[in-house]
């Protein structure tokens, strides 16, 4: 970060508070978590659930910080402070000014589902011509971003950021700071429905971000989504559509799914076609991989160097992470869960063989119709062939309900851990996915460990 206290007092409207001969230091850093102050950095102070960041600013001072955006003064500062109405309010503006001193690609990603793995496959693609900035882990909502985009700096020559939403006007104010030079929206899926309703709500609040396209304004839609596909023309710009149906300008040709050895197909696009070779278990990856492969055609990249970059993908956390113990094949998918995620990972599911068994939680924000959801996975995986459900929660006894008499149910997590040792066998593949607040990763763990 090159920029001043000044700067950064000017950009958010904040009263500064201190020396005036200091107003023009330069900062190293803007922080948010009290551990991470480096000498010469800034630190924003911000209230949360449990702990109050005003409460440290006099230790961040200690530990070289040099400047503070708070919105209360500390008694008797050492050191200057910048006072805001609202601290969350002030960083979003500073870092809107700090992104516009950058002139770089910058891919905006945001959709229903795969938008970590889809911003992990461009960025593994542009990385083969560009030096690249991403989001790192979660941070992609109204605090994240900002300090997603204060991680920039003068050797970065693109950026992939990554933007989730759960409400109507938070894409707007996410793309106001991102102002993406390339957009991709990966699709539009059953989630969130509390605040948005329905999928064309979903659509509405995702394409938010149109109004916020900067420098070449390029758009990429899946194309086999039903409700990307109706967005044709926006403001006279028309998106480019990529997916595994060959109607769209993208597309893959020759797909081999061998489970646990990866994806084999060829990439499409008119003439050029690129045979690459994905380390990932899902066939989603297909598309992300053809997400990656219209931007890093838009920004001049080789064959060989889209090649190279889809081959470096590697799988982020637990998304879609397969664990082999020997005894046991386990998709670690319990990051988190809609139906479309669910159903998804059902499809990876069944590239696997021995019993194929689904261990599946609720899904939460799914609103009013959120039974019926459950229901129409727990459906879905019947129609699929999946040999064992066992389904947890309270919402997931409609899964088991839609899968039919011989699922298997538990009301906890804890009831399912101490059962789950007797119910798998020797030569299983096992799903394990539900929304975060379930905390199946336990589950997985226990799974890990039986002998």
């Amino acid at each position: 970060m090159k920029l001043t206290i000044n700067e950064i007092c000017l950009a958010c409207g904040g009263k500064y508070i201190g020396d005036e001969s200091l107003k023009n230091t330069q900062l190293s850093s803007l922080v948010t978590d009290s551990r991470k102050i480096t000498d010469g950095g800034c630190f924003a102070a911000i209230k949360g659930e449990r702990s109050d960041g005003h409460d440290y600013i006099e230790l961040c001072f200690e530990s070289g910080a040099v400047c503070a955006i708070c919105e209360k003064l500390p008694e008797n500062p050492s050191k200057p402070c910048i006072v805001v109405p609202s601290t969350c309010e002030a960083l979003k503006k500073v870092a809107e000014y700090y992104r516009s001193l950058f002139n770089i690609p910058v891919i905006g990603i945001t959709g229903s589902v795969g938008k970590t793995s889809t911003k992990e496959m461009v960025a593994a693609v542009l990385s083969q011509k560009f030096r690249v900035h991403k989001t790192q882990g979660n941070f992609n909502n109204e605090l994240g971003v900002p300090l997603t985009l204060f991680g920039l700096d003068e050797s970065h020559t693109a950026a992939v950021i990554e933007m989730g939403i759960s409400d109507f006007g938070e894409m707007s104010r996410l793309a106001k700071m991102v102002r993406p030079t390339h957009c991709i929206i990966t699709n539009i899926g059953n989630c969130h429905l509390e605040n948005l309703g329905d999928r064309d709500g979903v659509l509405r609040a995702k394409t938010e971000v149109f109004d916020y396209l900067s420098g070449d304004k390029r758009v990429f839609l899946n194309g086999d989504d039903d409700k990307l596909l109706t967005q044709r023309n926006r403001d006279g710009i028309s998106p480019v559509f990529f997916g595994i149906n060959t109607n769209n300008e993208y597309f893959a040709e020759n797909i081999i799914n061998k489970g646990e050895n990866g994806i084999e197909c060829t990439l499409v696009h008119g003439d050029r076609k690129i045979p690459v070779q994905i380390d990932a278990i899902g066939n989603y990856m297909v598309t992300n991989a053809l997400a990656a492969f219209a931007v890093a055609e838009s920004l001049g990249l080789t064959d060989e160097e889209i090649a190279a970059g889809v081959r470096s993908y590697r799988t982020v956390g637990s998304r879609d992470n397969l664990i082999k113990t020997g005894r046991l094949n386990i998709i670690d998918d319990c990051y988190n869960a809609n139906p479309n995620s669910v159903m998804g990972a059902i499809d990876t599911l069944m590239n696997f063989s021995g019993r194929r068994v689904c261990i599946l939680g609720d899904m939460k924000e799914l609103g009013e119709h959120e039974l019926e959801l459950h229901r129409k996975v727990g459906s879905y995986a019947r129609e699929k062939g999946v040999d064992l459900l066992i389904a947890v929660g309270p919402l997931a006894k409609e899964i088991k309900s839609g899968f039919g008499d011989d699922g298997i149910y538990f009301d906890t997590v804890e009831q399912l851990a101490e059962k789950i040792g007797d119910i798998v066998k020797c030569g299983d593949s096992v799903l394990v996915k539900a929304s975060r607040a379930m905390k199946l990763e336990s589950i997985v763990k226990i799974l890990t460990e039986i002998n």
